[in-house]
């Protein structure tokens, strides 16, 4: 493809809601992209004027797939506002169901929408090919079979903490609205132990401590070349990104952002590796090329914009968040190896999103044991008439915050940034790309490609979830 073209990429399959990609092809590479969300969805509106409690019930409902994000988002928010001190069994139970929701939608990113991409006919001739296509065919592939069915095993947990999933009102400003006994802690170790035993056989084929320890690139590299590149799912994709270069694919700004999460990993930003404090009243949302008039009031008919996605800035630079944010954040050996020489990559961005999942899983093993049957799991505090709240979470995209502004007993203003809202955001007044813009750049076109495979590896490396991004 030598000649200039513009080729629209969408809608996307295997993307949670709507995405269209505008990109400018030059030599056979993207010179310029311009990632478009098109589908309005309103939640900050549908919210003002209700009492400040209906965002426990209303704030969840903005995903099916993340809700739990959601509303521990929506619960901090009140938390701040009244002042409420959570006793160590809420927050101990709160952060097993918020992993839960995590690792979940990590190992379901993985085998369901991103690997699949590499059963297409244009990989036919690669030598991982015929193992790649027997492990994530659609419909008969073998991961699926084994791990969808895991993941609802694990799920279990939720039902019993929270009743059912998505959308519960377990979660609370003080706590949770639901103790666990003796018997129900032993019921919840056991649920984590089928969901270890799977990922340990099937998904590493080694022990989650193992991977969790994996500190550079050249241990990752090792390990992967300990057996043979079918002996476990991970092991078969880092071949995979290995012959396909997937380490010098998708660069994004280097720039990193992480509201903490867990006690695990530290809120903060990395920028080109140093790492500095997190300040929220630095963020601000752009809105020159949303299709907004103001931050809550759209205007589909605005000159030059191209997305109802805002563009979030953090002192008016972009920043992406996910996994890999939290990892760099944390100073974590094996990111910062990963993320040396040109920041993030589709590479970098998958083998950080599994190892937190291994990461994730042992640690909520040691939460359960923790829990102490019996003792409080909610504080319970009035909201005053008249408040300023702000709630953060690490949702397993990234960096979630709804900020509430309360008037007479009534929600007056509430804002919400999600994860893709950061790494999907349009240009900015300055003209500075999003995180996924900056990504595609420079990612090759084939001729005859109407849907470059490359850009839906970049495009799925950030796990988007475009139903959270518009509000």
């Amino acid at each position: 493809m030598n000649t200039n073209s513009r080729l629209i990429v969408g809608p996307f399959n295997r993307v949670e809601g709507d995405l269209e990609v505008t990109l400018d092809i030059s030599a056979g590479q993207v010179q310029s992209a311009r990632v478009t969300a098109p589908m309005y969805r309103g939640f900050e509106r549908i919210l003002v004027g209700r009492p400040p409690e209906d965002a426990l019930v209303v704030a969840p409902r903005i995903c099916g797939i993340c809700s739990v994000s959601q509303s521990v988002a929506a619960a901090r928010a009140l938390a701040s506002v009244a002042r409420i001190a959570m006793p160590d069994n809420g927050r101990l139970l709160t952060d097993l169901m918020l992993a839960c929701e995590n690792a979940a939608d990590h190992l379901t990113h993985f085998v369901l929408f991103f690997m699949p991409d590499f059963v297409r006919p244009t990989y036919a001739d690669r030598p991982w090919f015929a193992a790649a296509e027997r492990r994530f065919a659609a419909i008969h592939g073998e991961a699926s079979r084994q791990m969808v069915p895991a993941r609802a095993r694990f799920l279990h947990l939720m039902g019993l903490l929270a009743g059912k999933w998505p959308h519960s009102l377990a979660l609370q400003p003080g706590g949770v609205t639901k103790g666990v006994d003796s018997g129900e802690r032993i019921r919840l170790l056991g649920i984590l132990a089928d969901f270890r035993r799977q990922l340990e056989q099937v998904l590493f084929a080694d022990s989650l401590e193992n991977i969790a320890a994996l500190s550079s690139r050249a241990a990752l590299e090792s390990w992967a070349d300990q057996a043979p590149q079918d002996h476990g799912d991970f092991r078969l994709f880092l071949h995979i990104a290995r012959d396909l270069r997937l380490d010098q694919s998708g660069h994004g700004p280097h720039r990193f952002l992480s509201h903490g999460s867990f006690g695990l990993f530290p809120a903060g930003q990395a920028v080109s590796g140093a790492i500095s404090a997190f300040d929220p009243a630095q963020v601000a949302e752009d809105l020159t090329s949303a299709w907004m008039d103001t931050p809550a009031l759209p205007d589909a008919d605005k000159a030059g914009a191209y997305s109802w996605c805002k563009a979030p800035r953090l002192s008016g630079q972009s920043f992406e968040t996910g996994a890999l944010a939290r990892a760099m954040v944390a100073a974590d050996s094996l990111a910062r190896d990963l993320c040396a020489d040109k920041g993030g990559s589709v590479q970098a961005r998958v083998v950080i999103r599994l190892v937190e999942l291994a990461k994730l899983v042992i640690a909520m093993e040691n939460w359960t044991k923790r829990i102490k049957p019996g003792e409080a799991i909610c504080e319970e505090a009035p909201l005053p008439l008249h408040g300023h709240g702000l709630g953060l979470v690490e949702a397993a995209r990234g960096a979630l915050s709804h900020r509430l502004d309360m008037d007479g007993g009534r929600i007056r203003d509430y804002a919400i940034i999600a994860p893709t809202t950061w790494n999907f955001s349009p240009r900015d007044q300055a003209g500075n790309p999003g995180p996924l813009e900056q990504a595609l750049q420079g990612a090759p076109v084939q001729d005859g490609e109407t849907t470059p495979i490359a850009v839906q590896h970049i495009v799925r490396s950030f796990d988007p979830c475009m139903a959270c991004t518009v509000h």
